[in-house]
C-alpha cells in the first residue's frame, strides 16, 4: 500500500470514529437541552402557581418595584416614592410592593426617611421584601470588570426576589435591566422600567476608544493600547446583552433627552420608550425669597449629590481651590466664600469617599471653607439651599439632576457640567432668557464661579427670575401625569 493510499484509509479511519463519537455528543446535547426547557418550564409554573395561590389569598393584583437601595436618599428614590403615591393614588385595588436590601430598617422607618428626606407621604402602607443578598450588585465586590459582576450580580438578586414574591407587573427603578427576562419569562409578568442611568452607553465606549482617563477608566487602561482594546470588546459585548435584556421591557420610561438616545440605540424599542422627567419638589422651594444679593457678607456654593466617584466632588473640591487662591485673604476675599457638599451615603464605601475628600480639603488647604452634610433631613437641606448664591454640580453626562433643578427653583444661579440632561434639557434658555451656567473642567468651573460672582446683583436676579420660571415643568405634578400616562397601558392588563 502506497503512503498515498495509507493517508487516505488513516483519514477514513478518524472520520469514522468522529461520526461515532459526534452521534452519541447529539443526542446528549438533545436530552440537556430538553431536561433545560423542561425545568425551566417547570420553574415558570412553579412561580406562577405561587402567583396564583396569592392572588387567590389576597384578592386583588400587585405591583412591584426592584429598587435594592429604596432607603437611600437620591433623585433615583424620590421617583421611586413619588411613582408609589401616584399609583396608590390612582388606583385603590391594587397592592404595593418594595423589593429592598435595607436590612438593618424596618418598613415603616424607610417610609419615615422617605418623608423626612424628600416631604413624601404615601396614601397607605406598602409591603417590603428584603433582599439578604444585595451584596452581589456592590461595586466594591468586583474590582474588575465591574459593570459585569453587577450585572450578573442582579440575576441571582432579581431571583431571589422574584422566589420570595411573584407580582403581577414589575417595574425596575434603579437600572437592573438583566432581572427583566426573569421576570417576564420565567415569572410570566407584564415587566416595565424606568431607566435614570444607562448600564453602559455609547459614550463610555467614545472614552474607551479615545482613551481618555476617567473615574471608570484609569490611567493603567488609557495607556496601554492592548488594554484598551480589550476593553472596547469588552464593552460591545456587554452593550449586546444589556440592550437584549432591555428589550423585554414592555414599557420603557426614560429621566431625560439624553438617556433616551443611547436607551434608543441599545434596547431599540422606540414604540415602548418615552420620556418622563422625574420628579423635583419646585413647590417647595418656591418660598425661598428671591431678592437681590448684594449685600451679602458671605456667598455659599452649595453642591447636592450622593457621595458617588460619578458625581465628581473632588473636581468641586479643586475648582473651588483655584477660585480662593485668586481672592485675598481676610474679610470680603477667601473669607467671604465657602462650599457646602450636601448628599447621602448609601454604604462604607460612600463613607470612606468622603473621608478622602475631607483629607484632599486638607491637602488643599481649604478644609476650613468647605463643609460636609451627610443624610440631612428636608428642612436642613432646604436651609442650606436658601442660604446659597450658586448651586453646583459636576457630574460629566449626568442623566438628569434633581439637585440641580431644587437649586434653580429656590433661585440659584446654577453651574453645572456641559453634557447629559444639564445640557440637554434643564440649563437651557428659557423665553429668551438665560437660565444658568455650564463647564467642563476646573479651570472653566473656578472661571464661571469668578463671573457668577462678578455680576451685578440685578444682573445675578433676573438669571435666578428664569431659572425658577423655567422649572415648572419639571414639578410633582408633571411627573405623576405623564408617570400615570405612560404607566397606563401596562395597568390596564392587570385582571381585577
Amino acid at each position: 500500500m502506497s503512503g498515498h493510499d495509507q493517508l487516505v484509509h488513516c483519514l477514513c479511519e478518524i472520520t469514522r470514529l468522529l461520526w461515532k463519537m459526534l452521534l452519541p455528543l447529539l443526542f446528549l446535547c438533545v436530552l440537556l437541552i430538553a431536561v433545560l426547557v423542561l425545568l425551566v418550564l417547570a420553574v415558570r409554573f412553579w412561580l406562577q402557581s405561587s402567583r396564583s395561590a396569592r392572588r387567590a389569598r389576597d384578592g386583588r393584583p400587585t405591583v412591584a418595584f426592584f429598587h435594592p437601595y429604596c432607603n437611600a436618599g437620591g433623585g433615583g428614590e424620590r421617583v421611586l416614592w413619588c411613582a408609589i403615591r401616584a399609583l396608590q393614588s390612582r388606583y385603590v385595588d391594587i397592592n404595593f410592593v418594595v423589593y429592598t436590601g435595607d436590612l438593618g430598617v424596618t418598613g415603616q422607618q424607610i417610609l419615615d426617611g422617605a418623608r423626612r428626606r424628600f416631604n413624601i407621604a404615601l396614601p397607605r402602607p406598602v409591603q417590603f421584601v428584603f433582599l439578604r443578598h444585595r451584596l452581589l450588585v456592590e461595586p466594591g465586590l468586583f474590582p474588575h470588570f465591574t459593570l459585569l459582576g453587577q450585572s450578573v450580580g442582579s440575576i441571582f438578586l432579581g431571583w431571589e426576589a422574584l422566589t420570595e414574591f411573584v407580582p403581577d407587573i414589575y417595574i425596575d427603578s434603579m437600572g437592573y435591566a438583566f432581572t427583566l427576562p426573569l421576570f417576564r419569562y420565567l415569572g410570566g409578568c407584564s415587566v416595565g422600567s424606568y431607566v435614570h442611568y444607562p448600564t453602559i452607553s455609547t459614550d463610555m465606549l467614545s472614552v474607551v476608544r479615545e482613551r481618555n482617563p476617567r473615574f471608570n477608566n484609569p490611567d493603567y487602561v488609557t495607556d496601554s493600547l492592548f488594554l484598551s482594546a480589550f476593553k472596547v470588546v469588552y464593552y460591545c459585548l456587554l452593550a449586546l446583552f444589556y440592550g437584549m435584556a432591555g428589550s423585554c421591557s414592555d414599557l420603557i420610561m426614560v429621566n431625560s433627552s439624553w438617556t433616551l438616545d443611547h436607551i434608543l440605540s441599545l434596547w431599540r424599542a422606540p414604540n415602548r420608550t418615552s420620556v418622563v422627567y422625574p420628579p423635583c419638589d419646585v413647590s417647595a422651594f418656591l418660598d425661598v425669597p428671591l431678592e437681590e444679593d448684594g449685600n451679602k457678607k458671605c456667598h455659599s456654593i452649595v453642591s447636592i449629590g450622593q457621595f458617588r466617584p460619578e458625581k465628581d466632588h473632588r473636581l468641586q473640591i479643586k475648582a473651588f481651590k483655584k477660585v480662593l487662591d485668586s481672592r485675598r485673604e481676610g474679610p470680603g476675599g477667601r473669607e467671604a466664600l465657602k462650599l457646602v457638599l450636601i448628599g447621602g451615603c448609601r454604604n462604607q464605601e460612600d463613607e470612606d469617599r468622603v473621608l478622602m475628600l475631607r483629607g484632599l480639603c486638607q491637602e488643599l488647604g481649604v478644609a476650613d471653607r468647605v463643609a460636609f452634610k451627610l443624610n440631612v433631613p428636608f428642612d436642613e437641606l432646604k436651609r442650606e439651599i436658601a442660604e446659597a448664591t450658586i448651586g453646583l454640580h459636576t457630574m460629566w453626562n449626568e442623566h438628569f439632576g434633581i439637585g440641580i433643578v431644587e437649586c434653580m427653583a429656590a433661585g440659584k444661579v446654577i453651574l453645572a457640567h456641559k453634557s447629559g440632561g444639564p445640557k440637554l434639557d434643564i440649563v437651557v434658555p428659557f423665553e429668551g432668557g438665560q437660565t444658568g451656567f455650564l463647564a467642563e473642567d476646573e479651570d472653566s468651573y473656578a472661571e464661571a464661579i469668578d463671573r457668577i460672582l462678578a455680576l451685578e446683583p440685578a444682573s445675578r436676579l433676573q438669571i435666578r427670575e428664569n431659572a425658577r420660571q423655567s422649572v415648572a415643568r419639571f414639578s410633582d405634578q408633571e411627573f405623576e401625569a405623564c408617570f400615570l400616562a405612560a404607566m397606563d397601558p401596562l395597568m390596564s392588563t392587570l385582571e381585577r
